[in-house]
């Protein structure tokens, strides 16, 4: 896994098996340099460890990651945009399912298959106020 900053949270709420943040994805994140000179461009490897460190995060998981699946880049995240993710969780298949989307547009999308190692046995809050 590739070492990175997170974008700023503006939002996020969620369930046991629904996440979704609202980030915004700064000119000043260090990502953007290089990538291209003409017109900066966040690179698919950032979004994929976006998805990964904020939904293991958020439902329990170490980041040991098995394999991606279907893993589509459908339209450019350019500097200074506001993008939602959300990380749909499949416990029983150690899965994530994760889009990132503005509205209408859908920026990139794809499945994580954790390891089943990765389960993390710390109680969440859900289970503790069950």
């Amino acid at each position: 896994m590739i070492k990175s900053e997170l974008p700023h949270i503006v939002s996020h709420e969620g369930d046991n098996n629904l996440y979704q943040w609202r980030l915004f994805v700064s000119a000043n994140l260090a990502f953007f340099d290089g990538h291209f000179p003409q017109q900066a461009v966040l690179p698919g490897v950032t979004l994929l460890d976006w998805a990964v460190k904020l939904g293991c995060e958020a439902f329990g998981y170490s980041a040991q990651v098995a394999t991606l699946e279907v893993l589509k880049f459908q339209q450019l995240i350019l500097p200074d945009t506001y993008v939602d993710l959300v990380i749909e969780h499949l416990p029983k298949k150690s899965k994530l399912i994760f889009s990132y989307r503005d509205q209408d547009k859908r920026f990139a999308s794809g499945r994580i298959v954790l390891k089943p190692a990765a389960v993390n046995t710390a109680l969440t809050a859900n289970e503790i106020s069950s």
